[in-house]
Parts: C-alpha cells; sequence; structure tokens
C-alpha cells in the first residue's frame, strides 16, 4: 500500500469515526431533547391535572354553596309559607293548630316574630267563648240560577220548580255576605259532635265544644242535587263541575248563545272565593257537605251504569247519549272523581241524597235497599265513600221522635255506615245528638222562602238576614207549591 494510499484510507476512519461521533452526539441531542420533551409533557399533564383538580374543586365548592343557598332559600320559603298557614289557622280560630305549627319550626323559640305570634294566638285563644251547641242552624241550598230569563221563563212545573227550590247567584252571594257581617261563622256538620269507636268497632257520639269569639254564631251548611241533572240543560245553570289552570273547583256554563264558559257560576266555587278573602267566616277552614244522587251520575259527568250499558234509559239519557257519540264512560268516571277529591281537597264533604232521589219516608225497607246498594256502587266509590245521608222531598225515617233500633229503616241505613241524617226543617234549630246518631233539621234558602219571607204573613229568615235586600228582582212571582 503506498503513503498515498495510507493516507486517504487514514482520512476514511477518521471521516468514518467523525461522523459515528456526530451520529452519537445527535443521538444523544435526540435522547436528551426526548427526555426534556417527556418532562415538558410530564410538566403540562401534571399542571393541567392541577387545574383541571383546581376547577373540578372549584366547580364542585360553587355547587355545594349553590346547594346550601337554594337549600336556605327552600326552607326560608317553607318557614315563611308555614307561618302564613298558621295565619290562616288563627283567623279560622284554629289557634292550637297554629300554635302547634309555628313551634315545629326551627329554632322557633330563637325568632321574636314567632314568639310574638304564640303570644298573640294565645290572648286571641283565650277570649273565645263557648257557643250553644243546641242553638246550631243549617241552611241549604240546591244548584244556583245564573241566568232567571232562561231558569224562571213559562208558566209549566219546570219553571216553577226553578222559581220555587232554586236560588240565584245574586241572592246567595248576598246571603253569604249578609250571614257573614251578621257574625255567623260556617262549620262543618261533624263538628259538632267527638266521635269514638270501641273495641267492638261501634261508633259513639258525645257533643262536642265549640269555641268562638263572642257574639259569632256557628252554622252548618249542605247543599242538594250538584248532579246537573239533564232537565236543567239550556235554562241557565251551570253543566258541570270542573277544575281551573290552579287545580281548584270552578263551573262549566253554556250561555245562551250556545258558547262554553268557566267560572264561578255555583255555591262551590263562590263560597270558596268567599272564604279565601274571609278565612274567620270558617271555622277551622270547613266547608259545606255536598248531597248527590246518582241516577243521572254526579257533578255533571254521566257516572251512572245506565250510560255504559245503555238499558233502562230514560228519554233525556237517550238523547244525551245520542248527542255525545264518543262517550267514554270510564273516561267520565275518571274525570268525575278527579274532580271530587279536588272538592274535598278544598274541605268539602260528601253525602247521599239517595240515588233516586226518593222519599225515604214513603218508600219501602226493599225500595230503600236497592236505591242504596245502586248509591254505593256507583256513586261511593267515586267520593270516596260517607257517613252522612240527606233525604229528598223533606221526609224523614221518622216523626221529631228519636230514631229507635226498631225502626228498620233507621237499623238498615247504620248497617251501610250512615251514622248522621238530615232532613228538611223550617224551624231555626232541630239537632238530636244520640250515642249512636247525629240528626238534625235544615232550613231552605230558596226562592220560596225568600219571597214568602218577603211578601208573606211569616218571616223565617229573619235571624240570618234581612230577605228584602235579598230577594232578586228578577223574580216576579212565586207559584203555589
Amino acid at each position: 500500500m503506498t503513503e498515498e494510499e495510507r493516507q486517504r484510507r487514514m482520512e476514511r476512519m477518521r471521516r468514518e469515526r467523525r461522523r459515528k461521533r456526530r451520529q452519537r452526539a445527535m443521538i444523544m441531542r435526540v435522547s436528551v431533547m426526548g427526555v426534556l420533551l417527556l418532562i415538558l409533557i410530564g410538566s403540562i399533564a401534571l399542571v393541567s391535572a392541577q387545574v383541571r383538580r383546581s376547577k373540578a374543586k372549584k366547580a364542585e365548592e360553587k355547587a355545594r354553596q349553590e346547594k346550601l343557598i337554594q337549600e336556605e332559600e327552600a326552607k326560608n320559603k317553607q318557614r315563611q309559607e308555614s307561618i302564613e298557614q298558621a295565619e290562616v289557622m288563627a283567623q279560622g280560630y284554629d289557634y292550637d293548630g297554629a300554635i302547634e305549627l309555628l313551634k315545629s319550626l326551627e329554632n322557633y323559640d330563637k325568632d321574636a316574630d314567632i314568639i310574638a305570634k304564640i303570644a298573640s294566638y294565645e290572648a286571641d285563644k283565650s277570649t273565645l267563648v263557648a257557643v250553644n251547641m243546641n242553638e246550631i242552624t243549617h241552611i241549604f241550598y240546591h244548584s244556583l240560577v245564573v241566568d232567571p230569563e232562561r231558569a224562571f221563563v213559562g208558566n209549566d212545573s219546570t219553571a216553577a220548580g226553578f222559581k220555587q227550590w232554586m236560588t240565584t247567584v245574586d241572592e246567595f252571594n248576598k246571603i253569604t255576605q249578609a250571614m257573614y257581617d251578621n257574625g255567623y261563622v260556617l262549620i262543618d256538620l261533624h263538628d259538632m259532635v267527638t266521635e269514638t269507636v270501641d273495641e267492638n268497632g261501634t261508633v259513639h257520639f258525645t257533643t262536642n265544644q265549640i269555641m268562638l269569639p263572642e257574639g259569632k254564631k256557628p252554622f252548618v251548611l249542605s247543599l242538594d242535587d250538584l248532579s246537573y241533572y239533564h232537565s236543567y240543560d239550556g235554562r241557565g245553570i251551570a253543566s258541570k263541575l270542573v277544575l281551573d289552570e290552579n287545580g281548584k273547583p270552578t263551573c262549566e256554563y253554556i250561555q245562551a248563545d250556545g258558547t262554553t264558559v268557566t267560572g264561578a257560576y255555583d255555591c262551590i266555587p263562590l263560597l270558596d272565593q268567599f272564604l279565601e278573602e274571609h278565612p274567620d267566616g270558617a271555622y277551622h277552614g270547613a266547608r259545606g257537605t255536598i248531597a248527590l244522587t246518582g241516577y243521572n251520575g254526579i257533578l255533571g259527568y254521566r257516572t251512572d251504569i245506565a250510560y255504559k250499558t245503555r238499558e233502562n234509559l230514560t228519554a233525556d239519557q237517550q238523547a244525551w247519549l245520542d248527542a255525545n257519540p264518543d262517550f267514554d264512560y270510564d273516561k267520565e268516571c275518571e274525570e268525575a272523581k278527579k274532580v271530587a277529591d279536588a272538592i274535598k281537597a278544598d274541605g268539602w264533604k260528601f253525602a247521599s241524597h239517595t240515588w233516586g232521589h226518593i222519599r225515604i219516608g214513603d218508600a219501602s225497607l226493599e225500595s230503600i235497599q236497592t236505591d242504596t246498594e245502586k248509591w254505593l256502587s256507583y256513586v261511593a266509590p267515586l267520593v270516596g265513600g260517607t257517613d252522612t245521608i240527606i233525604f229528598a222531598h223533606g221526609q224523614d225515617l221518622a216523626d221529631w221522635h228519636d230514631y229507635s233500633s226498631d225502626n228498620a229503616k233507621f237499623t238498615y241505613l247504620k248497617s251501610q255506615g250512615f251514622n248522621f241524617f238530615c232532613n228538611v226543617d223550617s224551624s231555626q234549630y232541630f239537632l238530636q245528638i244520640r250515642d249512636n246518631y247525629v240528626r238534625q233539621g235544615r232550613r231552605n234558602l230558596d226562592g220560596y222562602r225568600l219571597w214568602n219571607d218577603v211578601h208573606g204573613e211569616k218571616n223565617r229568615t229573619s235571624d240570618l238576614f234581612d230577605a228584602t235586600q235579598i230577594l232578586d228582582p228578577a223574580r216576579t212571582d212565586m207559584p203555589s207549591l
């Protein structure tokens, strides 16, 4: 090998070594860069994780704070609602209930306002006086006349019935206001007694003691025939009870031009509105008792079984079914029950008026049994049952003497769960509270009574109101009974 070749070889070897050094250096730099990159990525990931954890923690803390605020707001709202509810209860003379409600609030004894309210309620309670439980009057109405021009038109028996037995909306509102102004306070029929059940399941009654402010007078209210019979169609009376947008009972009414509207066109929504504005007009939030028949259904809904079976229909029922070919019986019952539940939620009670509006005194025991079975089968399931029966046509199971166990009709009705019995009696007071039943007479505040109190020889409602200020000017005559 020549010197020149050797030199070239050495140069190649040096270049190769330099190349390998550069390669190793490059690998080293890449490795270092990789490590640094990994460190950087790890650092970024760590920081990101810390940021995420921090954000999550902040979000969690924010959510916790918002939840605490919401819970506190809800608690304060509930507390305020309870205070307002207690005030309404106290206005209705339920001071014990109002005080108990306030004392159920958290830290009530550290709240100066609540302590002051409790003291005020206790002071007001101490001023109440015992009412004479033998002097409790009971008034009743039928469905109200909205449009007297349609209800009273004609000289036939139908027009005569509307004139005699119905009260107009205007008359009802004036009576309600006048009785309130005269110190009358509505109580529930059951408020008159204390009911106990012995070890054998037998019900016993004793007289309750109602306490009211000096000068206040308790009265009981009932409503008959809120079934909106077919015979009422087109006569200026509400067609059915429905629920408004707040789920409260109101009325459907068909105007003279055929348009349908909703509003307070009968006793239930009218009285509810009045007592909402005047809670001191009702004892412990009491409402009236609604006596229902069943042969045309209830509350304006066609719920009797005849509408389903299409058997033994009257001409009115057949005509109604013909006019409503899409009628769904099960849906009708469902709607009726929904309305009945809302009515009960407002404090109203239901009673039997017999299924067929029968004359209980004239009817045989067998016919009463048949009628009662129908009421219990087709009305009771929709209204939740009842322990009260309000007799139609002014009849009763006996004269004014006490019911006795040898009265077969009384014994039968007792066996079916009826313990409260009401007739029609124009006297101011008629009340029997016995160990095994409660019986009360009712006073009809209808067109016949108002007309005769104004134009007749004897005024039977002067203890309640001045009939001359009540009688609707739309009344121009009163057919004889």
